[in-house]
């Protein structure tokens, strides 16, 4: 396993992570007992996911130390204005005594909150009580007004990202300001990415699925990637992108499927949902 060092008092997450997105709570605690089991140390889940119970039972009953896992959840949208209590919320469901990281996860802008959001995700830091303090769907626009207004600068950017949606300027704002990149959606969601000719041949010429080779382009890419799955065998699969490297050729091939209309989930610019 691969891990990336954060801009924060150096602290590494594990560059290949396991989402839980859109899985209930009780499911939650079997998969996510599934992917410890496997070998993943890095779970990510949000208070909006209404999960979290069952992500904290599988982490507190895996055996594993606590420092040994990399625990992330998400400020939920209409907390913006009452962030410390919302993460305390989120840290008795998890029922853990800190986070490993604390995004906020969307910023709204017609709201005009998350300079806010984010005082209050630099007040739980300087508590201790998240390791580190990132964002999620940001823009280079969001992302510039909290560097500019706050103190701290975000350590992760939790982005829609995959080889038909590639985000490349703002990879390159992350980069040049120190942020890390991470990819949420990495394959696509299932939307005909995994069958694209490219990747077949690919698959084909390593002797890994199309999702492998997609994952291990994120790795190589340096992107923190957190695919989701139900099933075991998926689950294991994911998990199986170390043991080959992409030659410079097929990489290229991979960035060469980026499509101006590939975003699959909202415009961070025009989302404003609340819950």
């Amino acid at each position: 396993m691969n891990s990336l060092l954060l801009n924060t008092d150096g602290v590494q997450v594990p560059q290949l992570g396991f989402g839980v997105w859109q899985v209930p709570s009780d499911e939650a605690e079997r998969v996510v007992t599934t992917a410890l089991e496997i070998g993943y140390r890095h779970v990510d889940t949000a208070s909006a996911y209404e999960n979290e119970e069952g992500v904290g039972r599988a982490v507190r009953a895996s055996g594993i130390p606590r420092e040994k896992l990399f625990v992330t959840t998400k400020l939920f949208n209409p907390d913006h204005g009452r962030a410390e209590a919302a993460f305390d919320e989120s840290l008795s469901r998890l029922g853990l005594d800190y986070v490993d990281l604390y995004l906020i996860h969307w910023p709204l802008p017609k709201h005009g909150t998350y300079v806010q959001a984010w005082r209050g995700l630099e007040k739980i830091y300087r508590q201790g009580r998240a390791k580190a303090i990132g964002v999620s769907n940001f823009t280079i626009e969001t992302l510039t007004r909290v560097i500019d207004e706050a103190d701290i600068t975000p350590s992760i950017n939790q982005i829609e990202l995959h080889p038909y949606f590639q985000q490349r300027q703002l990879r390159e704002f992350h980069e040049a300001n120190g942020i890390l990149t991470e990819a949420w959606s990495p394959l696509g969601q299932g939307q005909g990415l995994l069958g694209d000719p490219a990747l077949t041949v690919l698959s084909e010429k390593y002797g890994k699925t199309p999702a492998q080779i997609v994952l291990r382009w994120h790795i190589q890419l340096g992107n923190v990637v957190i695919p989701k799955s139900v099933t075991p065998a998926r689950i294991k699969e994911n998990f199986e992108v170390f043991d080959f490297v992409l030659d410079t050729e097929d990489m290229a091939a991979i960035g060469a499927l980026n499509t101006a209309d590939g975003r699959i989930g909202p415009d961070p610019d025009t989302f404003h949902w609340m819950g």
